[in-house]
């Protein structure tokens, strides 16, 4: 059965900046979601704060939204069913990956 997973990411960044690092960063985002499987992605920013997304591959597909919120980023997934049972996987490589894109440097 496809599971829903959400990633809630605190930030210090504030909307701008944290909308331009996951622009630049988007790539790493979308490897620790397709967990590891080659999966061709389209993504399209439907407003300043909202980047929606789609993934497939392997006949599979993964539909999402991250919104940009000025103290933190929230992931929003739906994993198909052969991905469901590698959701806490996935959710943890994105909670890793998302904190090492936002973190202030």
């Amino acid at each position: 059965m496809p599971r829903p997973i959400t990633v809630t990411i605190s930030h210090d960044l504030g909307a701008d900046e944290a909308r331009r690092r996951l622009r630049d960063g988007f790539g790493k985002l979308k490897s620790s979601m397709a967990g590891g499987m080659m999966f061709a992605f389209d993504e399209q920013w439907t407003g300043p704060d909202q980047l929606r997304f789609e993934a497939k591959g392997l006949g599979q597909k993964i539909s999402g939204v991250i919104d940009v919120f000025p103290q933190h980023v929230r992931i929003e997934a739906m994993l198909p069913n052969v991905l469901a049972s590698l959701a806490e996987i996935i959710t943890g490589k994105l909670q890793k990956e998302g904190a090492l894109l936002l973190e202030k440097k």
